[in-house]
């Protein structure tokens, strides 16, 4: 189920294995993104796409809108 979480927590699940990923479009991805993040942009998210994502360990996904 989805939440929001603070900075500590995103640092807790890093420490714990959790998966960091970023779905702005590549282009904004190449551009600038968090440091061990992958780039899973949110038009080509689906089931074939997010199955590259480890079902055991937690997702923590992300998005920066400087505007």
């Amino acid at each position: 189920m989805p939440k929001t979480i603070d900075r500590e927590e995103v640092q807790r699940l890093m420490r714990e294995g959790g998966q960091l990923v970023e779905v702005l479009p590549k282009k904004q991805y190449r551009e600038v993104h968090l440091p061990g993040a992958m780039s899973l942009p949110l038009q080509a998210l689906n089931p074939e796409s997010a199955a590259q994502l480890w079902q055991d360990r937690p997702v923590i996904v992300y998005c920066y809108d400087y505007q």
